[in-house]
């Protein structure tokens, strides 16, 4: 009857003993105390000669004196109207009872004089006695012990909530050393497969091997094969390289070790290596099992040739560490390791030979059919009308990656919801494009109308050359409303080219400048609004002459130094004086080809103009009715051009053979 009495399930639950509350308790104890002993008199206190003290009585401006027999010491309590005479401040700031010390020699002096003060009426206050003694015992020891004690405390506090051990668990502060790493089991809280992972077909199919090492290891160590050791996962940001870690271990149905770069570095020397064992040592008594590492640049970046020189001794402990276990004198049967880093050029030499990172998956911003795939996936919990269409978004959003294409998901319903719409429209979507390229619009910025006029002529210059160069990007939308720190933009749709050519470079240079280029000729000035077409300019001008070898007089010689610790440039005075002598003539040679195309299709231009300065925001359509249509066809319609040719081939050749097969059929005798 005991037990079941003491198992009932609503007895109430007794609290889990903490030591971190008594550490609490008794630091708030001790500076109460503190503060209530050493801070009873919180008024100001402020110490003169005894001379000084005479000449303030005879002025009438002592309210009390209480003198200390024991010190030889006397405190003059100063009149609330007479403190700004005295202490040269407010009472607001001296304290209601601001004081005057003072050291005297006998207090029979004090007294006569004190009398001689009553009888000319300078002193009319109370005169008392004190002979209490200011620094006992109680005051010394919390003004010299409480400070250390309070270190003391605190250190101890933070000591145990670093360690993960606040209720005092087994190992104290010496927890530390231990791995901070997530295990996720099978049929845990990580269910993500590779369905839920759009677009990366090449990452996906290798990573994909590494899941059938994992199935079916004897297939491959019956041949005399050995199981990779790991792959690192290499790409832009918000590519999906940590989603694709995740389904892999979904897939694999085994245990998955999940840790940041970050998380092997702490403030105690000795800590990062420690993790680093104590991590393998984990992963071993799972095997076969997953370590991931995200951003393992943090630790696995490069070692410097020469300490001195920037190094970090614990960061290298760590490195080394890492380097030992993955392919050291131990083995590591089943332990397979995937990292993921978006700055593979810093990554140490000795992480990425053959034995440990044994393959490179590479993860880049998706294509456009990829990008149909991303959408897709981000679309469906989202609730459409019949006016989006997938194919147009995909074409819209070039160098998105996957995060991105679902922010302008999230956007787009946001800015659905804040129209007080029933379902997101195609509309929504381009706002929310424009809106994570350029910004928020700003419509209450006032301008007047020279400013928007002069707007409207750099923009239209923008559009008016980039429809008459070739390889140039395909005009979008024009637009003079302000967004961000831009007072007007222009929406190109960028060719994803898998070259480039000195001509598309040189090309887009001069769309740049048409900005700058429309307002000398047609405004009779410049301005600043061209700064960061200038910027882009003059980036890509020194990467076409050092770089690219696009020089005439610097032909096929690239100085690009990917040198970390490379203090020196790695070419003469001589040599960077011709590269600015040829990027200055290049970007003139293109800034003169810019007025030349807008003196030639001026009336176009200053219609285009107009037109942007009563709309605010013109498309495609309207350049092509003002220039006509643009004679060269885009790279992006090409391959959907392709696209649509191959797929009809396919339809014509499954309907040719689907007729033979059928006629085939009908000539067999029954």
């Amino acid at each position: 009857m005991a037990d079941n009495k003491n198992q009932q399930p609503n007895a109430p639950k007794m609290p889990k003993f903490n030591l971190g509350w008594i550490y609490i308790s008794v630091i708030l104890l001790l500076v109460t105390l503190y503060f209530t002993q050493g801070n009873q008199n919180s008024s100001i206190e402020t110490e003169s000669s005894y001379h000084n003290f005479k000449s303030l009585v005879m002025k009438g401006y002592a309210d009390k004196i209480v003198v200390n027999k024991e010190q030889n010491i006397l405190h003059m309590y100063v009149k609330p109207e007479h403190v700004r005479d005295v202490f040269k401040r407010d009472i607001a700031q001296t304290g209601k009872e601001p004081t005057v010390k003072v050291q005297f020699g006998s207090v029979d002096q004090v007294e006569e004089f004190v009398d001689s003060a009553r009888v000319k009426q300078k002193f009319t206050g109370d005169y008392s006695y004190d002979n209490k003694k200011e620094d006992d015992f109680l005051s010394m020891l919390l003004w010299n012990l409480l400070p250390i004690v309070v270190l003391v405390g605190l250190w101890v506090f933070i000591m145990r909530r670093m360690s993960g051990g606040g209720g005092g668990g087994p190992g104290g502060i010496f927890n530390v050393g231990k791995s901070k790493a997530k295990m996720y089991e099978k049929d845990g809280e990580l269910n993500i497969t590779f369905k839920d992972v759009a677009g990366q077909a090449g990452a996906k199919q290798e990573v994909q091997e590494i899941v059938d090492f994992l199935k079916n290891p004897k297939k491959y160590t019956e041949l005399g094969g050995k199981i990779p050791k790991g792959a690192l996962l290499v790409g832009p940001p918000g590519t999906g390289k940590t989603l694709l870690a995740k389904a892999v271990a979904g897939e694999a149905g085994v245990p998955f070790f999940s840790m940041s770069g970050s998380d092997f570095v702490e403030m105690f020397v000795g800590v990062g290596a420690s993790r680093v064992r104590d991590l393998f040592t984990q992963a071993k008594a799972k095997a076969p099992c997953i370590i991931f590492i995200d951003e393992i640049d943090a630790v696995g970046r490069a070692r410097s040739k020469s300490p001195s020189m920037g190094g970090n001794d614990e960061r290298e402990n760590t490195l080394n560490a890492l380097l030992t276990e993955m392919d050291g004198f131990g083995t590591n049967s089943g332990v397979i390791i995937l990292a993921a880093t978006n700055r593979a050029d810093i990554l140490d030499s000795a992480l990425l030979r053959a034995g440990r990172f044994d393959r490179q998956i590479h993860v880049d911003l998706p294509d456009l059919n990829e990008r149909k795939e991303i959408f897709q996936v981000h679309l469906s919990p989202v609730k459409t009308d019949d006016t989006v269409d997938i194919d147009f978004l995909a074409r819209q959003t070039p160098g998105f990656s996957g995060a991105d294409i679902a922010n302008v998901c999230n956007e787009a319903a946001l800015i659905a919801a804040r129209h007080n719409s029933s379902a997101v429209g195609k509309q929504d979507f381009l706002d929310a494009v424009d809106r994570i390229i350029g910004g928020l619009e700003k419509k209450t910025k006032v301008m007047t109308a020279d400013e928007k006029k002069a707007i409207a002529i750099h923009e239209a210059g923008h559009a008016t050359i980039s429809w008459f160069t070739e390889h140039a990007n395909p005009l979008v939308k024009v637009s003079i409303v302000p967004r961000g720190r831009a007072l007007g933009a222009a929406w190109y749709l960028p060719e994803e080219r898998q070259i480039t050519t000195k001509e598309a470079m040189l090309d887009e240079i001069c769309s740049l400048l048409g900005g700058r280029a429309a307002e000398e000729l047609f405004i009779g000035q410049v301005s600043t609004g061209a700064m960061n077409d200038l910027e882009r300019v003059t980036k890509s001008a020194y990467g076409m002459i050092a770089y690219a070898g696009m020089s005439d007089r610097l032909p096929n010689i690239c100085y690009y130094n990917n040198s970390e610790y490379q203090f020196q440039r790695p070419y003469s005075e001589t040599t960077a004086k011709v590269m600015d002598d040829e990027v200055l003539a290049l970007i003139n040679q293109q800034y003169d080809r810019a007025k030349q195309i807008l003196t030639e299709h001026k009336d176009g231009h200053a219609e285009l103009a107009q037109l942007l300065v009563e709309r605010e925001v013109i498309f495609a359509d309207d350049v092509e009715r003002i220039f006509g249509k643009r004679p060269w066809v885009s790279r992006a319609e090409e391959l959907l051009e392709a696209e649509q040719r191959a797929q009809a081939e396919a339809m014509a050749e499954a309907r040719a053979r689907e007729l033979e097969e059928k006629a085939n059929s009908e000539q067999v005798p029954n």
